[in-house]
C-alpha cells in the first residue's frame, strides 16, 4: 500500500514532525510519499489561509495519484498512489478533495474526530492559538461531531518557530489537556495539528483520558478505508464534477478532472 501524505502549509519543520509520526504509526508494508505544498503560508489559522492550502493540495493530488485514476492495486506494479492523507488539522479542501480522485482522501480531522467519537462521548481539541478556533468550530460541525465538543482549548501565546511549538510549549499544552478533561468534561484529548505531530507520544501516561494524535490517526484510518475496498464513488454528491469547460488550470489538475470525470461517466451499451 502507498500513501501520499500532504503538509498543506509550506513550513519544512512540519513537513519533518508528520514525517517521523506517519512512519511511526504507519503499518508494515505501508510505503509513506510525503510531500510539503508548493504554495501558501507557513501555518494555517483561518477559513481564507485553509481556502489557499486547498488549492496547493489538490496541485499535488493531481501531481502524484495514477494517471487513469485506478489505485496501485488495480494498476499493476507502477508507482500509483493508494490513498490520500491531508494532515493538517481543519482539513483544507476537505470533503471536496473527495471528488477528485477514486481512491481515498481522508483528512487528519475527520480522522481524529472519528478515533475520539471511538473512544469517548464527548473531546476536546487542544489547539495551538486562539485564532484557530472558530475554523476549527467550522470543521467539527462540518463533520456531524458538534454535540460531542466538549470545548477547544489553545495557546494564548506569540508562537517563537511552528517547528519547535511543541520544545516550547509542552507545559502549556500538557495544562490545557488536563483542564480540558478536569473542567470540561472531556473523555477524550485530540492534540490538533501537524506541528504537534508525536506529542501524544511524549505525554503518554500524563493525561487521565485517551489521547488521539491526528497524524497517527490519519494514517491508520487510511489504511484501514484502502483495505476495506469499499469502491468508488461514481454517482452521490461526491461523484467527480460533470464535464464542463475549464481553462487555466494546471497540466495535472485538468488531467486529473479528465481522468476522473471518463471513470465516471455511465456505461454505455
Amino acid at each position: 500500500m502507498k500513501l501520499l501524505v500532504i503538509n498543506p502549509n509550506i513550513s519544512d519543520d512540519v513537513t519533518a514532525l508528520i514525517e517521523a509520526e506517519a512512519l511511526r504509526s504507519a503499518s508494515e508494508g505501508t510505503e509513506l510519499v510525503v510531500r510539503t505544498a508548493g504554495h501558501g503560508v507557513e501555518y494555517i489559522e483561518t477559513r481564507f489561509e485553509s481556502l489557499i492550502a486547498a488549492g496547493a493540495v489538490a496541485e499535488l493530488i493531481a501531481e502524484y495519484t495514477h494517471d487513469d485514476g485506478t489505485p496501485a492495486s488495480d494498476a499493476g506494479a507502477g508507482s500509483a498512489i493508494d490513498g490520500v492523507v491531508v494532515a493538517a488539522f481543519g482539513d483544507p479542501g476537505m470533503p471536496a478533495l473527495k471528488e477528485l480522485v477514486g481512491i481515498p482522501v481522508i483528512g487528519i480531522t475527520e480522522a481524529a474526530l472519528c478515533a475520539a467519537a471511538l473512544q469517548g462521548q464527548r473531546f476536546s481539541i487542544i489547539a495551538i492559538s486562539d485564532r484557530i478556533q472558530a475554523w476549527y468550530r467550522d470543521c467539527v460541525e462540518r463533520f456531524g461531531f458538534g454535540g460531542r465538543l466538549a470545548s477547544i482549548r489553545s495557546i494564548n501565546q506569540s508562537l517563537n518557530s511552528i517547528g519547535s511549538v511543541q520544545a516550547d510549549f509542552k507545559e502549556t499544552l500538557l495544562a490545557l489537556s488536563r483542564q480540558a478533561v478536569a473542567e470540561d468534561g472531556a473523555d477524550v484529548v485530540i492534540l490538533a495539528g501537524a506541528p504537534l505531530a508525536g506529542l501524544a507520544r511524549d505525554l503518554e501516561g500524563q493525561i487521565p483520558v485517551p489521547v488521539v494524535d491526528g497524524i497517527s490517526a490519519g494514517i491508520r484510518m487510511a489504511e484501514a478505508v484502502v483495505s476495506l475496498k469499499s469502491g468508488t464513488h461514481r454517482g452521490g454528491s461526491f461523484a467527480a464534477p460533470p464535464v464542463k469547460a475549464r481553462r487555466g488550470l494546471s497540466p495535472h489538475l485538468d488531467a486529473a478532472m479528465t481522468a476522473a470525470q471518463a471513470a465516471h461517466l455511465p456505461a454505455t451499451s
